[in-house]
Formats: C-alpha cells, structure tokens, sequence
C-alpha cells in the first residue's frame, strides 16, 4: 500500500540532502583559460566567476586590476540575471503540474 507520509519524509531528506550540497558548491573551483594560457578564469560549481588573470601582453598594466575586476563583476551579473531567467522558466513550464505543498521546494530538485 502507498504510505504518503513515508514518501514525503523521502522527498524531505532528499531536498535536505541537494541543499547541503548546494552549500558545498562556492567552495569547489575549476579553472578555465584561453588563447593558450594568455587568459585564466576561476568559478566555483554556483556559476561565480573568483577571479581572472589577463596576461601582461594584452592590456596596459596599469588598467589591468579595473579591467579584470569589472569583466568579473559583469559575467557574475550576467550569471545572476541567467539563474533568475532560469527559475521564471522553469516555473513557468511546470506551473499547474505540481500540487503546492506548503514546505515541499522541487525547486531544488531541478538545480535551482
């Protein structure tokens, strides 16, 4: 027979479980780079831009510190802006689909 309660207790720890490795997401960092090294980036698993590094040979080295952190302040908007798109959408798409269980978040579910 079909126990609601156990399956609800299930749905809970599993979005208890996507948060707690939401929280762990800042802190892992992968590093990218471009025109063979001339351009790093580093951004943790949340979408955050951490920090680029711009060859000398590119830009004037006085400009360079503006530069680096106003592409990582754009890109970082830019993120913020897709994520929030991202959420309308998707709760667009599904409204009406689910029952709306006061507590119960899939937002989560779906890597939101």
């Amino acid at each position: 027979m079909f126990d609601m309660m156990k399956m609800m207790g299930k749905v809970k720890e599993v979005q208890d479980r996507v948060r707690e490795a939401q929280g762990r997401l800042e802190n892992i960092t992968v590093e990218g780079e471009a025109a063979a090294g001339m351009v790093k980036v580093v951004a943790n698993c949340k979408k955050q831009l951490v920090s680029l590094d711009i060859d000398d040979s590119l830009v004037n080295a006085e400009s360079k510190t503006i530069l680096s952190d106003l592409i990582v302040a754009a890109v970082n908007n830019a993120m913020d802006k897709a994520d929030e798109r991202s959420k309308e959408e998707i709760k667009k798409s599904t409204e009406g689909m689910m029952p709306n269980i006061p507590g119960m978040d899939l937002g989560n579910l779906f890597g939101q």
